[in-house]
């Protein structure tokens, strides 16, 4: 891990794509067979608006130290790395995890609060990297306890008491190929974006 990407300047737009490998068949009578490989990761293509030679080089000096392809480091984007709901919550895990499962008990949370995590947002687990998203909004009852339902299925047994980021989500990643480049023209604006996989 070699530390995290620069958050300033911000991208001008980040496509987040999920791919999930399958092995899908047909047979001569055209019947569809489909079966999961079980495995996720998040693809993140980025994009950076003309800018200055002040603002771009921190951005390609930080690209060149990861060595194409060899290294690691976190990328936190702007706005789906914070929730949509309430991001001062201090949310742990309420019992330990095993790896498969694809929802959780969670307690520490505000009483009797709804949307404390709403549909759609990313969040991770502090014992491990990888970054899974809501799949239901998620209440607490009197108790500050709640349900989080997640994908995709959890990569790493979590324990108990294991605590949760919400806000600020970091994603660790590394470059899809060893090629950076960059463009530039007579007005000295330059043109930036990278192609990043999710790494766990």
């Amino acid at each position: 891990m070699s530390g995290s990407f620069p958050t300033s300047p911000a991208p001008n737009s980040v496509q987040v794509k999920s791919f999930e490998p399958t092995l899908v068949s047909v047979t001569n009578n055209l019947k569809r067979q489909a079966r999961s490989r079980g495995s996720q990761r998040w693809l993140l293509s980025v994009n950076y608006a003309p800018m200055s030679r002040a603002n771009f080089a921190p951005l390609y000096a930080f690209s060149m130290k990861q060595k194409g392809q060899f290294d690691t480091f976190t990328f936190t984007p702007p706005v789906i790395s914070t929730t949509q709901g309430q991001s001062g919550e201090s949310a742990v895990v309420n019992g330990a995890l095993a790896v498969g499962v694809s929802s959780a008990a969670i307690d520490g949370l505000s009483a009797s609060t709804s949307d404390i995590l709403k549909a759609g947002d990313f969040f991770k687990f502090s014992g491990h990297t990888k970054v899974y998203m809501a799949t239901d909004d998620m209440d607490s009852n009197g108790s500050g306890e709640g349900t989080l339902n997640f994908a995709p299925a959890l990569v790493n047994a979590v324990a108990n008491d294991e605590t949760l980021t919400i806000a600020a989500v970091p994603f660790t990643v590394a470059f899809t190929q060893d090629l950076t480049s960059f463009n530039t023209d007579v007005s000295s604006l330059f043109g930036f974006s990278i192609e990043l996989a999710e790494v766990f």
